[in-house]
């Protein structure tokens, strides 16, 4: 401030960038690279044990892989089955997606779960399904209720050790995922799953999809 009581120039110039380097620090929507990562979208489906699948389609029975999916080594069947909610309310045609698990889970959008009457389906990561909700599961060969197992899959985006180091995060963080495009949505709380067997892709479900106008090949970002 010169003699004037008045802010010169240079002052006012120092005061300005020191306020808009701030916000650009402390801002969430500050941005590392463009859109570079695959939006990919989850219709309900269902993952299931070797013992799940001995009663659903009899002893031994293989899955028939009708095409392969983004994340290596996994696959979509040809086998379907009925789903049951408590409220006996009925989804036919849900496909088991393949290789065989350590746990039986069904995948629904919320869409879904008001179609079956399900009220407080539990959004977790796939595997997490401790205290989910039941579904009972109807094959060919024979029936199956799961006193839990019905969840609503959690937003993430799969990464391989070297996208993670690419696009600062870890394993666990949750970002923000923006799309691209003039209906662009910016997603809360996704989460990062790293992994060497992954392939780099944002997974959301079709309600999801729906609500950020989604069709065809669409790609998205991470904001800080």
């Amino acid at each position: 401030m010169d003699e004037s009581g008045l802010i010169s120039s240079q002052t006012l110039s120092e005061i300005i960038s020191e306020v808009v380097g701030k916000y650009v620090v402390e801002s969430e929507f500050v941005l590392e690279g463009e859109y570079s990562i695959p939006v990919e979208i989850s219709r309900r489906h269902i993952h299931l044990t070797r013992a799940a699948l001995d009663i659903l389609y009899g002893k031994n029975y293989q899955l028939t892989k009708v095409r392969d999916i983004s994340q290596p080594g996994e696959f979509a069947s040809e086998e379907k089955v009925i789903i049951i909610s408590p409220k006996m309310k009925i989804i036919e045609g849900v496909r088991i997606v393949g290789p065989l698990r350590e746990y039986t889970q069904v995948e629904l959008a919320m869409t879904d779960a008001f179609l079956l009457g399900l009220d407080s389906i539990p959004t977790r990561l796939s595997g997490d399904i401790a205290g989910s909700q039941p579904i009972t599961l109807v094959g060919p060969k024979g029936s199956l209720t799961l006193t839990e197992g019905a969840i609503r899959a959690a937003r993430h985006v799969h990464m391989t050790p070297q996208d993670a180091e690419k696009y600062k995060v870890k394993n666990g963080d949750r970002v923000k995922v923006e799309t691209e495009g003039k209906n662009g949505v910016i997603f809360k709380d996704v989460i990062v799953r790293v992994s060497d067997k992954s392939k780099l892709a944002f997974h959301i479900d079709t309600d999801e999809a729906n609500a950020a106008n989604i069709k065809g090949p669409v790609f998205s970002r991470i904001l800080y």
